[in-house]
């Protein structure tokens, strides 16, 4: 990969998700300011304006390209001729494929430094259902997530869990009119995180997975009982399979496995795709299949072929 020497702040989200207000509040803190210029596209047209004399006395100038056949590599070719931009800052279509861009070719050292999202939480349930491939491939290399006009009374768990189940190392948070939430989600599991062996009901193994990638501590040295199929992906040594559940993540042609490394005696005696009941202690190492990075990693004393259950799929909303 080429050494990126012009970052591109991706800003993505539907249309008055409040990509705008987010944009403009960042672009005047001093932590974001800089001596060179900075280049603003902006895709689509929404309520909120932004001041642009105030952004051009920050160097900053705007460039609008609303129509996405004439969003081509030939065009930011031209823009990045003309002003020779130190950054460049992206305010998104939201109707337009993020992976597109992502594969578009761009000019010499231009690059993605940081993709943010932002998503109005009063209307996230209505873009899911309707939208839901597209928003999908908008977060699913997203750096952050952000949920602005949040509250308490929305499942604020579900909304994140539907993020981190297709980008699990995004950064979700959550913003109401004063700011950022905190200690929202310190609610009680669903299941006894106290008991000698943590049974994790089959409706709840999302909630499980989710938490133990974002909460390990919480988890290690405890043993955990649960019902997953066996995967055993190569290279992976003769005792180590993951169990694991498939989830969902925009259709039925779009899912993605769930399931943490786990070391067994019984694991070269699985056949692959088979039904187990694990019971196994959590520890935390790091391993090839989390990029060398630390994850979970389930040490299990017992391993039993099982009936599968009755319907497969992790959902989250």
């Amino acid at each position: 990969m080429d050494e990126i020497t012009v970052p591109i702040y991706l800003i993505t989200g539907f249309l008055e998700s409040g990509k705008t207000s987010f944009l403009s509040f960042t672009l005047q803190q001093d932590y974001f300011r800089t001596e060179g210029k900075t280049l603003l596209i902006l895709c689509e047209e929404g309520e909120e304006e932004y001041d642009e004399d105030a952004l051009a006395k920050d160097n900053v100038v705007i460039e609008v390209i609303e129509k996405e056949e004439e969003f081509t590599p030939e065009r930011l070719q031209a823009l990045d001729i003309i002003h020779q931009p130190e950054r460049v800052v992206m305010e998104y279509n939201g109707m337009w494929l993020v992976s597109k861009f992502e594969e578009m070719r761009l000019p010499q050292g231009w690059g993605i430094e940081q993709h943010i999202t932002c998503v109005d939480a009063s209307t996230f349930q209505v873009y899911m259902q309707n939208m839901k491939s597209l928003f999908m491939d908008m977060v699913r290399n997203a750096d952050m997530v952000v949920f602005n006009r949040s509250k308490m009374e929305y499942p604020l768990s579900n909304f994140r869990r539907s993020i981190k189940v297709v980008n699990p190392s995004a950064e979700v948070i959550f913003e109401d009119e004063e700011g950022e939430m905190t200690d929202i989600f310190a609610d009680q599991m669903p299941f006894d995180l106290d008991a000698d062996i943590v049974d994790i009901p089959p409706e709840d193994y999302g909630i499980w997975f989710v938490d133990a990638m974002d909460h390990p501590d919480r988890y290690v040295g405890k043993t955990l009982r649960f019902k997953a199929r066996a995967r055993r992906p190569r290279g992976m040594g003769s005792k180590f399979f993951i169990p694991g559940r498939t989830a969902m993540t925009c259709c039925a042609d779009d899912t993605t496995f769930l399931g943490y490394v786990c070391k067994s005696a019984y694991a070269p005696k699985l056949a692959p795709g088979s039904w187990v009941e694990v019971t196994a202690k959590v520890a935390i190492e790091k391993r090839n299949e989390y990029q060398g990075e630390e994850g979970v990693v389930l040490y299990a004393d017992h391993v039993e072929v099982c009936e599968p259950l009755a319907d497969e799929m992790v959902y989250f909303n």
